[in-house]
């Protein structure tokens, strides 16, 4: 058995200050999976603490110095992408393609604000003659970053890299279930020239680990992904510590279909969007939305493509055994609500993944907009096709959730295209493309979807505030 996962802080390894740890599971085959440190509220004050004696001169760093060693990071990520994806691979269940994606665009992160260290610096405002006006973008000093379960390493570094290159000092958290990836990302972060306690790592349950990074005096900003119950949860502590939040949570995204659209190439987008990482992505397009002129004939074309995807082999379990039992769940209400099942609707059945959290693809026709299966985020392989008749009904329908995260058009249309674009309650809208996102474009959500935003220029400052200054200048003699 490998040797037990620590903590990372300051620098280095360090053991629980409790002594506990606690043995994961395999989502794959259902057997034990990494043995990991269960922190307590001790190791995250050590942890902030170590962040915080680190802050003032990380900041202070050179800030092309700071983007060489961002630079450094992201390339190492690729020397190492092999050994990173089967650690993934490893904790949440996916395919090692999947994996080895995931770990590329992380390293884009990092290589991407490397080249952007000097951007948050400031304007100079033209007030009067005689007063020189500037402001500053300024770190906010230690940074909580907690992070969900589905894409470990990538989600990490989406907030670590524009944090740092902000000049910022963090403590992470991962999710108790896939903790390996964060972990080697700070030693390697260490190896690549980071200061000590610029990075650190604290492992161990949400309620007890997390809460203590939101509580702690020293954390002046924290980004979380996951849950709106969590987030919720966060939110209110939070408020009573006037505590600035990036909050990136659920998503019921609508994916709109018009019948002038390429439909066979739609079909494909429409698999993708709500069968990438087994549905387990918040941005997933969980809703279609399709012209009833072409409802039949499409949702054919959906159904026989998601067909050819194979558990094991093109898509992975549910990463948890709680997500496995949710889905179970959502079966179950789909089948009271009426749902007419087009595809799946149960559990894999094959010999050769018995044991892991296998579900099967789903399709459900015959819904309406108001079942709970439309409404709720299920977070799994599970897509609800609802037709529609006219474009404004498309668009009410849509925007018809408590989620407002991503949102897709495709149509050959160009006018209504724009229309409807920019019509939808959406952080973002894919038109004729589903999630064509990437490291450039600024991403987060409207409404439960939550506030703030992560990737592009945007994020750089949400990871500073700003300062004033104003200064008189002497009068010519």
């Amino acid at each position: 058995m490998n040797a037990p996962l620590l903590h990372w802080i300051d620098g280095e390894a360090v053991a629980p200050t409790a002594g506990e740890f606690r043995s994961g599971t395999n989502p794959a085959t259902g057997g034990v999976g990494a043995q990991v440190a269960q922190g307590t509220a001790a190791d995250v004050d050590l942890a902030v603490r170590a962040a915080h004696t680190a802050a003032s001169g990380w900041r202070r760093i050179a800030s092309l110095e700071r983007g060489r060693i961002l630079a450094a990071i992201g390339r190492r990520l690729l020397v190492d992408l092999d050994a990173l994806a089967e650690l993934e691979s490893l904790d949440t269940g996916k395919p090692l393609a999947l994996a080895a994606a995931e770990i590329r665009g992380a390293a884009e992160y990092f290589e991407f604000y490397a080249a952007l260290v000097n951007l948050p610096a400031g304007d100079v405002l033209d007030i009067r003659p005689d007063l020189h006006v500037y402001t500053l973008r300024e770190p906010f000093g230690v940074v909580g970053v907690i992070t969900p379960w589905n894409l470990p390493l990538n989600q990490a570094a989406r907030a670590c890299a524009p944090a740092l290159a902000a000049g910022n000092t963090i403590v992470a958290k991962p999710a108790e279930s896939t903790s390996q990836t964060t972990v080697a990302l700070a030693r390697i972060a260490s190896e690549e020239g980071l200061p000590p306690g610029v990075l650190n790592v604290v492992l161990g349950r949400g309620a007890e680990v997390g809460t203590a990074i939101v509580q702690h005096p020293l954390v002046r900003k924290v980004a979380f992904t996951g849950s709106v119950r969590v987030g919720q949860d966060i939110g209110r502590i939070a408020a009573d510590r006037i505590l600035p939040l990036t909050l990136e949570l659920g998503g019921k995204s609508a994916n709109i279909v018009f019948a002038d659209a390429d439909l066979d190439f739609a079909a494909a987008e429409a698999v993708r969007a709500f069968m990438t990482n087994a549905g387990q992505v918040c941005s997933s397009g969980t809703r279609l939305l399709v012209e009833r002129s072409v409802q039949e004939r499409f949702t054919a074309a959906v159904v026989e493509a998601t067909r050819r995807l194979a558990p094991g082999r093109d898509v992975g379990p549910m990463i948890t055994q709680g997500q496995y039992d949710t889905v179970r769940r959502y079966f179950a209400i789909a089948a009271e609500e009426g749902a007419r099942v087009e595809l799946g609707g149960g559990v894999v059945t094959d010999p050769e993944l018995d044991g892991g959290f296998y579900v099967q693809p789903t399709i459900y026709s015959d819904v309406d907009n108001e079942m709970r299966i439309a409404r709720e985020e299920i977070f799994g392989p599970v897509l609800v096709i609802i037709p529609f008749d006219t474009e404004q009904e498309a668009v009410a329908l849509a925007n018809d959730s408590d989620f407002g995260l991503v949102g897709g058009v495709f149509t050959e249309d160009v006018s209504r295209a724009f229309r409807v674009a920019e019509s939808l309650e959406a952080g973002q809208v894919y038109v004729n493309s589903w999630s064509t996102q990437s490291v450039q474009m600024p991403f987060g959500g409207h409404k439960q979807s939550g506030y703030g935003r992560e990737k592009g220029i945007e994020a750089l400052y949400h990871y500073t505030h700003v300062k004033s200054i104003s200064v008189r200048l002497a009068p010519r003699r």
